[in-house]
């Protein structure tokens, strides 16, 4: 039960890390999703969803409230390293790309933001990442297209630059 839980919280930490670019604010709303989890678990007996469906409804609608009362400030450009030691161009290289692509990320609306990080980092199906936001599959895919579209217009002049950093160093794609 223990290690079920563990890995819950590092999954639903690292979903909204991704969506606050923040440690310190990932922790807290980690914090709130498993407080509200303690003190009212949901009766998962009679309905269709898991309790990590639900641990990340929770998870995304924190965020949402917490996105709409932040006030606006620039994006985390940290990444995280790979195991070993890499030499200080792949960092570099890792950094701008990130970077580059943090901000197009930060320039979405909230829900397409959240619609990619559970669908392509969390690796929800997109009937699960559905339910999480309480949408249809058919909404979450236009969320999706929207999401894709957009990131392709803010880095399409920067596409081919950034994989050219990359081939440079150490980084495979």
């Amino acid at each position: 039960m223990r290690d079920a839980l563990t890995a819950h919280f590092t999954r639903v930490y690292k979903h909204l890390y991704r969506l606050t670019r923040s440690e310190a604010d990932a922790e807290d709303l980690t914090q709130e999703v498993f407080l509200r989890l303690w003190r009212s678990p949901p009766d998962l007996a009679g309905c269709r969803a898991s309790l990590s469906t639900w641990l990340y409804r929770v998870a995304t609608n924190l965020f949402i409230d917490w996105y709409r009362r932040r006030k606006p400030e620039t994006p985390d450009e940290s990444i995280d390293v790979a195991a070993g030691e890499p030499g200080p161009e792949t960092i570099m290289a890792h950094k701008q790309v990130s970077g580059a692509v943090a901000q197009a990320l930060s320039n979405l609306p909230v829900r397409q933001c959240a619609a990619l990080s559970l669908t392509y980092y969390e690796g929800l199906s997109n009937k699960e990442a559905a339910e999480v936001l309480e949408i249809s599959v058919e909404a979450l895919e236009s969320l999706l297209s929207r999401a894709r579209r957009a990131l392709k217009g803010d880095l399409a002049r920067e596409w081919r630059d950034m994989i050219a950093v990359l081939e440079k160093t150490e980084v495979t794609i």
